[in-house]
């Protein structure tokens, strides 16, 4: 146990027993007050209709032996009561003490950078309960968040290093003589100069939107022609990778009130994503249905799927699952966090299903019908 931590549980010991010190004082005195005050008067009136005579030797006696008795029985009641106070407060403060110190020591692990650090339940009461609970809480998000901050750093690294490596070696290969400035060089300079902008590009909207700073300028949208300007974009990667993109629009026109250039953006990261987990062969669905006061739009595929455990986490930043690992491309792999932020700028709601890996997945985001 740490030095800090036990003179914290020192001072709340010590506090605790002084608290219950003053009580017990303040209780004693008051009953000291009030049976001086009011016992002898009582007695000595009850003497009196019992026919003794006032200040009578018999009388006079009886009041002391009063007074003697109920001063011994004070003292001995004083005495029991310090003795259980004693008792009753050393139990108290143990059992806050020790929750408390252990609070306090694995707080100190916390800081220290061991975001593993978890505390048990307590018998110390709901509210140490709830501080632990909330405790273990922020130790998860932190572990988590410490977790991400490495992906981040792995993933970029990685993002960055293959374009790098390429322009470097191609210039170098120029300045050598090796290869000559032609449209083939060009090609491929200029594709990975796109690779790190969008990647720059793709930081940055993570970014904004994590801050609730990405701007829309809603009008009203045909959700028909969305779809059908996504699938124009996507089109030509998808013919190249000899996977189908099948379209199913909705059974009427609908429209709603957004951001078209936006919406277009979270569809293009949704087919992308589809896309990079998908086959030769297989197919990707684009549909939109009206459910109600709201309109669906999903994408399904028939590719890696994601595990069950990796679910609650395909939105969080930089997040990706094992299968992502394996495919190459252009993106960063925070698609779905800009998408489900913009999805929820427009006062929607997003979410992904999978079947477990190697069953495909949906991923669908609804938006209030005009």
């Amino acid at each position: 146990m740490s030095r800090q931590a036990r003179a914290a549980g020192r001072t709340i010991g010590t506090r605790l027993l002084s608290a219950q010190a003053l009580v017990l004082i303040a209780s004693i005195g008051t009953a000291a007050a009030v049976a001086a005050v009011v016992g002898p008067p009582l007695f000595h009136a009850h003497l009196l209709e019992s026919g003794h005579v006032e200040n009578s030797p018999e009388m006079i006696h009886i009041e002391m032996a009063y007074r003697e008795a109920n001063l011994v029985a004070f003292g001995f009641a004083v005495v029991v009561a310090i003795a259980c106070s004693l008792a009753v407060s050393l139990y108290l403060a143990r059992r806050i003490q020790d929750p408390l110190s252990d609070l306090a020591e694995a707080a100190g692990d916390m800081a220290g950078g061991h975001y593993d650090v978890r505390l048990p339940a307590t018998a110390a009461g709901p509210e140490l309960d709830a501080v632990v609970t909330a405790f273990n809480t922020m130790a998860e998000q932190l572990e988590h968040t410490e977790d991400t901050r490495r992906r981040l750093l792995s993933d970029l690294g990685h993002e960055m290093r293959t374009p790098l490596s390429t322009v470097r070696a191609y210039l170098e290969s120029v300045d050598d003589g090796v290869r000559q400035w032609d449209e083939e060089t060009r090609e491929v300079l200029h594709d990975q100069v796109a690779r790190l902008s969008m990647l720059a590009t793709d930081v940055a909207d993570v970014s904004a939107a994590e801050e609730g700073r990405i701007a829309l300028d809603c009008e009203e949208v045909d959700v028909g022609a969305l779809l059908e300007s996504a699938v124009s974009a996507s089109h030509s990667s998808y013919e190249k990778a000899g996977v189908d993109l099948v379209v199913t629009g909705p059974s009427s026109t609908c429209s709603v009130r957004a951001d078209d250039r936006r919406l277009g953006q979270v569809l293009t990261n949704l087919l992308d994503n589809a896309l990079r987990h998908s086959h030769s062969g297989q197919s990707v669905t684009l549909s939109a249905q009206v459910t109600g006061p709201t309109v669906e739009i999903s994408v399904s595929d028939h590719g890696d799927g994601i595990p069950a455990e990796q679910l609650n986490h395909v939105f969080e930043r930089f997040y990706r699952g094992d299968s992502a690992r394996h495919h190459t491309g252009h993106r960063s792999g925070i698609g779905l966090t800009i998408s489900k932020a913009i999805v929820e700028a427009h006062q929607g709601r997003i979410r992904v299903e999978s079947a477990g890996a190697g069953e495909g997945a949906k991923v669908t985001f609804a938006l209030p019908q005009i």
